[in-house]
């Protein structure tokens, strides 16, 4: 048996997906930047994917852009509203994507911009307080925090730092890679000038994701080299991810309370089993069901003699997922959101992430497998 729990990093491609970027495939091979019919049709298809995204988030079609992925769209978001807008402070949390982390780090290091992390409680959670404190002390800031947390799982209440961001004159960037698809975004509601997403977290393709740019912000494109995305991003659509991404929103949206419930109920039942066959387990991250993403569980486990051994005899048993440590060990620096967090670096952990696809037999197979290797050591 061979179990697949690594669906924070990506997800297997919904059916329906894989039938309309194949029926794409083999009809529509125009490129839409062409005038002729061919390229008109292909055009028309984008735009179609374009009013679906913009529709399931209550936006303007003229608000959403496809990009290669969450990276890009970080990357986009992150240097040209800096740039735009002379910018010249920003705020972020320690334990963000590398793609929002080292993008700042490196302005930072260019001299372009302070940045300044806001502290964490020993859960993960940022804190909102300080937040204020350091907008109170520079008003016009770049501030980037994304919704909920792809390690540990914490789901951040971005209304309410929109509204703190809203008082102070700040610009807000969420990376909203792990939320979209699994919770509801209503963008008319939301005080936020750019939010970012991933086809593949949501049974969509690899390779295509969008930036949502609140129609208030005008920027300029981080790729040159032609007139696509209404001169937001050269070069020629991915076609077929395109389709595939605005498919894969609408399935999940379509589904997306059943799922919620069906996947809640696995992840607890795993808490259940794990804490029930493996004395002293514990839990990084938020355990309150509505403070926490229901698709991650970030397990610490007592086997300290395993260190970064344990994935690879977690992949051997037939398992895969995701973790790591919170210290330095050889070439592999370990987790910076859990050494964020002030995890015990002699304990290894684990993130097991979930989707509509697994099942209460794997759950056990999985809790077995655990079982065996800390007995063992």
């Amino acid at each position: 048996m061979h179990v697949y729990f690594d669906n924070a990093a990506t997800t297997a491609l919904d059916k329906a997906v894989i039938d309309v970027m194949v029926q794409t495939m083999n009809d529509n091979f125009g490129n839409p930047s062409s005038i002729h019919a061919h390229g008109r049709e292909t055009k028309t298809i984008v735009e179609r994917a374009r009013r679906t995204v913009a529709k399931l988030l209550n936006a303007s079609p003229a608000e959403i852009f496809f990009t290669s992925g969450g990276t890009e769209a970080d990357n986009m978001a992150i240097v040209r509203a800096i740039e735009a807008y002379g910018i010249t402070h920003a705020i972020s949390s320690p334990i963000e994507h590398h793609a929002v982390l080292h993008t700042l780090e490196e302005m930072q290091k260019d001299g372009k911009i302070q940045l300044d992390f806001l502290r964490l409680d020993q859960k993960g959670n940022i804190d909102l307080s300080h937040l204020e404190e350091l907008l109170a002390k520079n008003p016009r800031t770049f501030v980037s925090i994304m919704h909920a947390n792809n390690e540990l799982g914490n789901i951040t209440d971005i209304q309410k730092v929109s509204e703190i961001c809203e008082q102070y004159n700040a610009v807000f960037h969420s990376d909203t890679v792990q939320t979209m698809g699994h919770y509801v975004h209503d963008l008319s509601k939301l005080k936020i000038d750019f939010i970012t997403a991933a086809a593949h977290k949501f049974h969509g393709p690899k390779g295509v994701g969008f930036l949502y740019i609140n129609s208030r912000n005008k920027i300029k494109p981080l790729i040159h080299g032609g007139a696509q995305e209404r001169n937001m991003r050269g070069g020629t659509e991915n076609v077929y991810g395109i389709v595939g991404l605005a498919k894969a929103m609408e399935i999940a949206y379509e589904e997306m309370e059943a799922h919620q419930q069906q996947i809640q109920a696995l992840k607890d039942y795993m808490k259940e089993q794990l804490v029930q066959h493996i004395p002293n387990v514990t839990f990084n991250g938020e355990t309150d069901a509505n403070k926490s993403l229901y698709t991650v569980l970030n397990v610490s486990l007592p086997c300290t003699d395993m260190g970064d051994m344990l994935l690879f005899n977690l992949d051997i048993k037939g398992v895969s997922a995701s973790g790591g440590s919170a210290c330095s060990s050889g070439s592999d620096i370990g987790s910076h959101v859990l050494r964020g967090i002030g995890a015990d670096p002699s304990r290894p952990s684990v993130r097991f992430s979930f989707c509509k696809f697994n099942t209460k037999e794997e759950v056990d197979f999985v809790v077995q497998v655990l079982k065996e290797i800390c007995t063992k050591h």
